[in-house]
């Protein structure tokens, strides 16, 4: 089934790519290269896509993850304001702790289809989601299938320019969906094609990336991704920056893990957040364990190491201790000096 991006799903993205410009101060190259070159690089994903199909498809996700999956549904702002096409969430455990974090794309086209949704996950991950989709299921109308026919691409431009938006809406008949990624706008656009597809031929000025620099990418950004960033039944939501990312409602009611979530919302403090780090040292050949400990100057816990590549990656730090200096210390007692960095993305408020 092919899906048409329609005028009103890119607007949001085109107006911010209007407002950056080509020579805006965050409109920087993801790479270096030549004028002429490809603007866009379609990076294959490590992920992988789950179908759900049935007449109680929303509800029966609505129970389970931390976004309003409702929202793909209803129009919010009268007739002329269309639902998203994508959501991002989290599945979480009865503790409120991460299990899996998901994409949803919508794929019917009104509130009165059947309800026909794709959920995109860590592809590691996969068989235990599927599983843990079937354990709640009970006796609700939707069926889950593997899409083992359909590849999955980010797609972000080396320069962000407005004539970006216009390519991806006027080629968009030829994938079966293209989206922007509903995270955050650094992270470009979300690509859906069969298998046997060259998103090259899709896209036009297009070329294909590799997975390191997209993961590069991403840790440059602090953006978590996958079971690697966010260990199952160990990675807080709140402190995994879930709100900042618009993977969570805390209007629409009952969920698994809700109840822990909720209060430490309310309560207004999140002590530790996911950040991108910078280390200055050379990385051992084995890499960094994860989990390694996270120490300011004066030898105090500052957080733990999460996940990276080369001398890019993101840490759980303690706020109090970010603007200090910081090192990771090693289990043979060396340190490798690393900096923390306050994403341009955040809200302002917290940019401090």
């Amino acid at each position: 089934m092919l899906v048409r991006a329609s005028e009103a799903l890119l607007r949001p993205r085109r107006a911010f790519l209007c407002r950056l410009g080509a020579g805006g101060k965050r409109g920087r190259r993801l790479s270096g290269g030549a004028a002429g070159e490809a603007t866009l690089g379609c990076f294959p994903l490590n992920r992988a896509l789950l179908r759900l199909q049935g007449p109680d498809a929303e509800t029966f996700l609505q129970g389970l993850l931390t976004n309003d999956v409702a929202r793909l549904t209803e129009a919010v702002g009268g007739a002329s304001s269309a639902p998203p096409r994508a959501l991002y969430a989290h599945a979480l455990n009865v503790q409120g702790r991460c299990l899996y974090d998901v994409i949803l794309y919508r794929i019917h086209e009104s509130p009165q289809d059947e309800p026909h949704i794709l959920l995109e996950c860590d592809a590691a991950a996969l068989d235990s989601l599927q599983k843990h989709l079937k354990l709640y299921k009970i006796r609700r109308k939707v069926n889950i299938t593997p899409c083992l026919d359909l590849s999955l691409w980010a797609v972000i431009p080396k320069e962000l320019s407005k004539d970006v938006a216009y390519k991806l809406r006027e080629h968009t008949s030829k994938a079966v969906l293209v989206t922007p990624d509903p995270r955050v706008d650094v992270m470009g656009w979300r690509l859906i094609t069969s298998k046997d597809a060259d998103p090259v031929h899709i896209v036009p000025g297009s070329q294909i990336g590799s997975i390191k620099d997209y993961h590069r990418h991403r840790y440059k950004q602090g953006i978590p991704e996958g079971i690697k960033d966010l260990p199952s039944g160990v990675a807080l939501p709140l402190e995994s920056n879930l709100a900042y990312l618009n993977g969570i409602s805390f209007t629409k009611g009952c969920y698994i893990g809700q109840e822990l979530t909720a209060r430490t919302h309310h309560m207004g403090v999140v002590r530790k957040r996911l950040l991108p780090i910078r280390l200055s040292g050379p990385v051992p050949p084995e890499g960094i364990p994860e989990g390694a400990e996270v120490q300011s100057e004066s030898g105090k816990s500052a957080g733990k190491y999460r996940a990276g590549g080369d001398e890019l990656g993101i840490a759980l730090l303690r706020l109090a201790h970010i603007h200090e200096p910081l090192h990771l210390k090693l289990s043979d007692d060396s340190r490798i000096s690393l900096a923390a960095s306050i994403p341009q993305w955040w809200p302002k408020s917290t940019n401090k």
